[in-house]
C-alpha cells in the first residue's frame, strides 16, 4: 500500500482517492467506496487536500472517531450500501506529520457480492473507477457483474425459445470422432446423437419437458447465425499480422458464413495457425512419432482458456492475435479470483463450467486451475520472457500475452526448470503493476527493493515489461523512471 508518511508524493489516481473531509463525511465517499469494491480496490483518504500541482497533503481532522462511528453506522445501512465487504482493520486513524487523517482500505469485491452498489438500485447506483475518478456502470456493466455473481454459471442454461436444429451435427460428428480417439470404449459412444449431447450437457430438458440446446452447446456446435440471438455480441476474430505493411496476412472471423462459426471449430482453426511456427523435436515413442511438446500443450490451454473464460454477452467477441513473435488472446469479461491466484494455480471458478466439461473429454484443457500456471513454466522452461495477464474495464476484458522468442542475453533466460520460478517472475510483475498503480513513477531501486531482487535482476523484469507494451521508461542513466504506460 501506500506510504502515508510521503503522502506528498501521491497523486489521486484509479486506486487512490482523497478527501478534505473538514465538514464530515463526503457524500461522494460512497460512490468511491462502490468503484473500488467493482474494480480492483483502493484507498480512500480522509484529511488531505489536492494541491495546484495535484500532490497531496494532510490536513488535521479535529474528531477523527466520530466520522468513522458515523462511517460504520451508514455503510451497514443497506438502504445506502448493498453490501458491507470492509472489516475493522481496513478503517484506520493515522497521523501523519502530526495531522491525523483516516485511511479507508476497501478490497476488490468477491464477485458473489457484486455489484456493490448504493441508494437502493443497482442500476444507478453502481460505479466503477478508471483513471480519471469514478464513473457510473452502466447497465450493460451491470448485468454482467450480475451474470456473474450467480452460482450457476452462465452456460447451463436451457434455451427453451430454440430447437436442436440450431446445432450444426457436423460439428457433433467430429467432436465425437476425436472423444472416440482419447476415449476408447466411452459408455456414451454408443449413443445416439440427441442421447450424446444430452449427457454431454449440451441438451437440456425445459420446463415444457422437450429438448432444447443449452447456452454451453449452442456456443460448441450452433451455427453463427443462430448463436448471434442470443448472445448478440458474440464475435470470434483470429488475424495473422506478419507483414507490418499489411493489416493482416490471414484472418478467420465466425461471420464469414464459410464454415459453422462455433467455438469447437474455431478452436481446431485457429490452434493449427498459432501452433504451426512451433519446432517439433524429433521424438519417437512406441514406433510412432511424437508431434507434441509442452510448448504445443500450453498453447491449447491458453487458446482454450481463452474460449471456456469469455463472457458472451459482452461486447468486442474473442480477439487472437498472432504476430511473429507474440500471440495474445483476449476475450470478454473480468476476472472472477484475483490476477495472483490464476497465475499461482490450485483456484478454479469457471464462467461456463459445462464448456470446461465439453473440451477436457476431448482432452483440451486443465479442469483443477492448473492451466495459466502450466503456461508460466512452461515459458520460464523454455527461457521466453514470462506470460503477461492484464485486465481491462470499459469494457471488461482479460488479454494474455506470450512471447515467442529466445531472448538474445543468456542472463535473462531462466535455468531453473522449477515452475516457481516462472510464477515468482509474475508475482514481481503484478507487484510492479499494483506499485505503479499507486505510484506515479518509480526508480528500478525502489521497484527492485519492492520486490526484493537483484538490480540485474529487475532490469531483465522491467526490459520484458517494457517489450510488452505495460510500462515505459522516462530519463536516462540514474535519473530513468518507470511508469504504467499510458
Amino acid at each position: 500500500m501506500i506510504d502515508l508518511t510521503h503522502i506528498e508524493k501521491y497523486k489521486e489516481n484509479n486506486r487512490i482517492e482523497a478527501k478534505k473531509a473538514l465538514g464530515g463525511l463526503p457524500r461522494s465517499i460512497w460512490e468511491t467506496y462502490s468503484a473500488f469494491a467493482n474494480t480492483i480496490g483502493g484507498i480512500i483518504l480522509l484529511g488531505e487536500e489536492e494541491y495546484r500541482d495535484k500532490s497531496l497533503h494532510t490536513v488535521d481532522l479535529p474528531d477523527p472517531e466520530h466520522l468513522i462511528s458515523e462511517f460504520w453506522n451508514i455503510i451497514n445501512n443497506p438502504n445506502k450500501v448493498s453490501v458491507n465487504i470492509l472489516s475493522d482493520r481496513d478503517v484506520t486513524v493515522e497521523e501523519v506529520n502530526g495531522n491525523h487523517i483516516i485511511a479507508i482500505r476497501v478490497p476488490r469485491a468477491q464477485r458473489s457480492d457484486k455489484p456493490v452498489y448504493i441508494d437502493g438500485n443497482p442500476i444507478t447506483g453502481s460505479y466503477r473507477r478508471n483513471g480519471e475518478g469514478d464513473y457510473k456502470c452502466t447497465k450493460e456493466e451491470v448485468l454482467a457483474m450480475t451474470r456473474d455473481a450467480s452460482i450457476k454459471t452462465q452456460d447451463i442454461l436451457v434455451l427453451d425459445e430454440m430447437d436442436l436444429d440450431v446445432l450444426d451435427y457436423d460439428s457433433v460428428h467430429r467432436y465425437r470422432i476425436r472423444m472416440k480417439t482419447y476415449r476408447p470404449g466411452h459408455v456414451w459412444e454408443e449413443l445416439e446423437d440427441v442421447d450424446f449431447l444430452y449427457k454431454l450437457g449440451a441438451v437440456g430438458r425445459s420446463a415444457d419437458s422437450k429438448l432444447h440446446p443449452t447456452a454451453a452447446g449452442l456456443l460448441m456446435f450452433g451455427y453463427e447465425y443462430e448463436i448471434v440471438k442470443e448472445y448478440p455480441h458474440f464475435f470470434l476474430d483470429y488475424q495473422e499480422q506478419l507483414d507490418p505493411n499489411t493489416r493482416w496476412t490471414d484472418r478467420i472471423v465466425s461471420s464469414s458464413g464459410d464454415w459453422s462459426g462455433n467455438l469447437y471449430d474455431f478452436y481446431f482453426r485457429v490452434y493449427n495457425k498459432i501452433a504451426q511456427d512451433i519446432k517439433v523435436p524429433f521424438k519417437v515413442e512406441g514406433g510412432d512419432r511424437i508431434d507434441d511438446t509442452p510448448v504445443h500443450t500450453a498453447l491449447r490451454e491458453a487458446l482454450a482458456n481463452c474460449l471456456i473464460n469469455a463472457d458472451y454477452y459482452g461486447r468486442q467477441g474473442i480477439v487472437i492475435i498472432k504476430k511473429k513473435n507474440k500471440i495474445t488472446l483476449s476475450n470478454p469479461g473480468g476476472f472472477r479470483i484475483d490476477v495472483e491466484a490464476a497465475i499461482s494455480g490450485g483456484v478454479s471458478d469457471p464462467r461456463n463450467s459445462a464448456l470446461i466439461k465439453m473440451f477436457n473429454l476431448v482432452d483440451i484443457g486443465e479442469r483443477a486451475g492448473s492451466g495459466i500456471p502450466n503456461i508460466f513454466s512452461v515459458w520460464n522452461k523454455q527461457g521466453w520472457p514470462p506470460p503477461t495477464i492484464s485486465e481491462s474495464f470499459e469494457p471488461e476484458r482479460i488479454t494474455l500475452s506470450l512471447v515467442i522468442e529466445k531472448s538474445g542475453n543468456k542472463k535473462v533466460a531462466i535455468k531453473s526448470g522449477d515452475k516457481k520460478t516462472a510464477i515468482k517472475t509474475a508475482a514481481h510483475k503484478q507487484a510492479i503493476i499494483e506499485y505503479l498503480t499507486e505510484n506515479v513513477s518509480a526508480k528500478s531501486s525502489e521497484l527492485a527493493a519492492l520486490v526484493g531482487v537483484k538490480s540485474s535482476r529487475i532490469q531483465v523484469i522491467l526490459s520484458e515489461m517494457i517489450a510488452d507494451g505495460i510500462i515505459e521508461s522516462n530519463g536516462g542513466n540514474r535519473n530513468r523512471t518507470y511508469r504504467l504506460k499510458q
